[in-house]
C-alpha cells in the first residue's frame, strides 16, 4: 500500500541567531520527511527563512510536528507558522529580467513609482536585494516579465521613472548572458578619466576656447568626429613633444575606476581601452590600470614637436567599434559577452555593437541607444549593473589591503 504525500510550507521569522536552523531541522529529523527547497534572508539582523518538505498526509494536520516545531523555534524566540503547500512548483520558474535602480538617494517615492509601472504592466516581482549602500544606493529586482508588448513598454515606462525622479534605472535580461560577460572596453575621455586629453593640450596652445567648443559639438554628435579630431590637432602644431609626458602626469581618473577595473580583473574579465584620445598620454594610464588592450589615436611628431597631424588610421565613431570587435576575435570572446562604457556621440557604434552598452555621463545622443544609462559620477557604478555587489567588492578588497571608503559630500 502507498501512503499519499503532501507537500508542507513551515516560515520562521524573528531576529536571527545561530542556532534557528539547527533546531527546525532537529525537529524535521525525527519525522522523516524530505527537504525539497529552503530559502533564507536576512534584513538588518530580521530573519525570514521558509522550508518546504513533503511527507505523509498526516504531517500536514497533525498536532506533533506542529507542536514540536513550535516549541523548538519558540525556545530561540522566534516565530513560526506551518501551512499546507500543494500543487505549487518545488522551484520557480527563472525571472525573464532584472531591473538595477541606483540612486543618491532612492527616496521611497521614487522606489514606490518603479513599483507602480511594474505592476500596471503586469510585470512581477520576484525578488528583491540591495546590491550597494556605497557611493550609491542600490537595488536589484528580479522580474518575470509577460511575453509580447510589455518588454518594449515596461524599457519606455523606466527611462521616464528614471527621469523624473532623478535615479538611474537599468532593465536587462536574467540568464546565463548576464553573468557571462567576458570583455569590457572603456572610452577614456570624461569616463575613465575626469576631462579631456584635447583640451588639456590645447590650453599649452593657447587654443582652449576653440578646441572645447569643438569638442563639445562632437560629443553630441553635431560634427564628424574625425573631422573634428583633424581641426583640433591642428591646433597643437608647434607644441614639444615633452607636453605629452606633462599631461599624462595630470590626469585624474574617474571616481571608482581603480576599484572598478581591479574588481574586473578578479572576475576575470579582459580590459581594454578604445579611446578618440591619444596613444602617447593614454599607454602609461593603460600600463598602470594593467589594461589588456588599447586603441587610440597617434600624433605626428617630428624633430621633438607636434605637427598638428595625427598617423595612421583615425580612431573615430566605426573605428571605436571595430577595435571592439578585434579585441574580441583576438581573446575569442563572442560579442554578446562583450560589455562597452562611454560618454559621447562617437560611442554610439561601439555601445551598439556590445552586448551590454552603458552610458556614463553621457549626452542624449549616446543615452537614447544605450542599453543602460549612469548619471551618477562614479565608474563602480558599472559593477551594480553588472551584477555585482559592493558586499562583494569590499570583502576582496579587504583579503588584499586594498578596501577603503572616501567621504562624500552631501550634493
Amino acid at each position: 500500500m502507498t501512503t499519499s504525500s503532501v507537500s508542507v510550507l513551515i516560515t520562521v521569522t524573528g531576529v536571527d541567531q545561530p542556532g534557528v536552523t539547527s533546531a527546525l531541522f532537529e525537529v524535521l529529523s525525527r519525522h522523516k520527511v524530505d527537504l525539497l527547497n529552503v530559502e533564507q534572508v536576512v534584513i538588518r539582523n530580521r530573519l525570514t527563512l521558509g522550508v518546504l518538505v513533503a511527507g505523509p498526509d498526516d504531517i500536514a494536520g497533525g498536532a506533533q510536528l506542529r507542536d514540536e516545531v513550535t516549541s523548538a523555534i519558540g525556545a530561540v524566540g522566534l516565530d513560526v507558522t506551518i501551512e499546507r503547500s500543494d500543487d505549487l512548483p518545488v522551484l520557480e520558474e527563472p525571472s525573464t529580467h532584472t531591473i538595477v535602480v541606483l540612486g543618491r538617494p532612492i527616496t521611497a517615492e521614487a522606489f514606490g513609482v518603479v513599483a507602480r509601472e511594474v505592476a500596471t504592466l503586469g510585470v512581477n516581482i520576484d525578488f528583491i536585494r540591495g546590491v550597494s549602500d556605497y557611493p550609491v544606493t542600490g537595488l536589484e529586482l528580479r522580474v518575470s516579465v509577460p511575453p509580447g508588448a510589455a518588454y518594449g513598454q515596461l524599457q519606455t515606462a523606466l527611462a521616464r521613472v528614471a527621469t523624473a525622479e532623478g535615479v538611474d534605472i537599468a532593465l536587462e535580461d536574467y540568464s546565463l548572458s548576464r553573468r557571462a560577460k567576458r570583455l569590457i572596453v572603456f572610452d577614456v575621455d570624461s569616463t575613465l578619466i575626469q576631462g579631456e586629453v584635447i583640451e588639456m593640450l590645447a590650453e599649452r596652445a593657447g587654443a582652449l576656447a576653440a578646441v572645447a567648443e569643438v569638442t563639445e559639438a562632437a560629443m553630441r554628435g553635431e560634427l564628424d568626429f574625425a573631422e573634428s579630431l583633424h581641426k583640433r590637432v591642428a591646433t597643437l602644431a608647434g607644441l614639444p613633444a615633452s607636453v605629452l609626458d606633462e599631461v599624462a602626469d595630470q590626469i585624474e581618473l574617474t571616481a571608482g575606476a581603480r576599484t572598478t577595473i581591479r574588481t574586473l580583473r578578479r572576475l576575470g574579465y579582459y580590459c581594454g581601452i578604445v579611446s578618440g584620445g591619444f596613444r602617447q598620454v593614454i599607454e602609461p594610464l593603460a600600463h598602470d590600470l594593467m589594461m589588456d588592450f588599447v586603441a587610440a589615436n597617434e600624433l605626428e611628431i617630428i624633430d621633438g614637436k607636434l605637427t598638428g597631424r595625427v598617423v595612421g588610421e583615425v580612431v573615430d565613431r566605426p573605428g571605436k567599434a571595430k577595435a571592439l570587435r578585434n579585441f574580441a576575435q583576438q581573446v575569442g570572446v563572442p560579442m554578446e559577452q562583450t560589455v562597452a562604457v562611454g560618454d559621447g556621440a562617437n560611442d554610439i557604434d561601439m555601445l551598439a555593437a556590445a552586448g551590454l552598452g552603458v552610458a556614463f555621463n553621457a549626452k542624449p545622443a549616446l543615452r537614447e541607444v544605450a542599453d543602460a544609462s549612469l548619471s551618477h559620477p562614479y565608474l563602480d557604478t558599472v559593477l551594480f549593473i553588472l551584477g555585482v555587489t559592493r558586499g562583494e567588492i569590499e570583502a576582496a578588497d579587504a583579503v588584499d589591503g586594498t578596501l577603503r571608503r572616501v567621504d562624500i559630500p552631501d550634493d
